[in-house]
C-alpha cells in the first residue's frame, strides 16, 4: 500500500489504476483542493528522489501541468524556480529556497523535513521569506506530513476494498 512495489511503479508510469506512493498523492491532494487550475501551470519540482521528486512528476504531468525536474546537477536552479507556478521542494536542505526565487503568487509545496540542533523541523524552503510571495504555502512541520499519512490509510481502505470485492 506504500505504492513503492514495482508493479505500482509500473501502473504509475503508464496511467493506470494502482497504488500510488503517500507523500506525492498527498502533493496532489493538496494542489487539487486549492482553488486553482492545474492544466497548463508551469511546474518546477526540485528533487528527483524514487520517493517523491520523481513519482510527483510523473503525477503532475498526469494532470496536465509542464514539469521541470531540477536536481544537484541542475544549472542554475534559481532561475527556473523563479518561473514556477507551482514549486515542489523534496531536496532535504532547511533554507534552500528563498523567498527571492518564488514567483509573485506561486502555490509551494515544501516536502523538506530538516532536524536542527535548536531542536525544531525546518522545512527545504525559508517559510518566512516565501509567504510573501506565495499564493499558498505548506507549513513545516504539519503540512505535507499528515497528507502522507492520510494517503495511506486512504491506500490501506483501497487494498481491502479490492480485497473484499466491494
Amino acid at each position: 500500500v506504500d505504492g513503492f512495489h514495482t508493479i505500482n511503479v509500473g501502473k504509475l508510469y503508464n496511467g493506470e489504476d494502482g497504488f500510488v506512493p503517500c507523500t506525492p498523492l498527498g502533493i496532489i491532494e493538496i494542489l487539487k483542493s486549492l482553488p486553482i487550475t492545474l492544466e497548463g501551470k508551469e511546474t518546477v519540482v526540485l528533487g528527483r528522489s524514487h520517493l517523491v521528486g520523481t513519482p510527483v512528476a510523473q503525477l503532475l504531468l498526469q494532470e496536465n501541468t509542464t514539469v521541470t525536474v531540477c536536481h544537484s546537477r541542475t544549472v542554475n536552479i534559481e532561475e527556473h524556480c523563479k518561473r514556477a507556478d507551482i514549486l515542489v521542494v523534496a531536496i532535504g536542505k532547511r533554507h534552500f529556497v528563498k523567498g527571492d526565487w518564488i514567483k509573485e503568487g506561486a502555490v509551494v509545496i515544501d516536502v523538506g523535513v530538516n532536524h536542527h540542533t535548536d531542536g525544531k523541523l525546518y522545512g527545504d524552503v525559508d517559510f518566512d521569506e516565501a509567504i510573501h510571495k506565495a499564493s499558498y504555502i505548506t507549513p513545516v512541520p504539519k503540512g505535507v506530513g499528515p497528507m502522507t499519512i492520510a494517503m495511506l490509510l486512504e491506500n490501506t481502505w483501497k487494498a481491502y476494498c479490492l480485497r473484499e470485492g466491494k
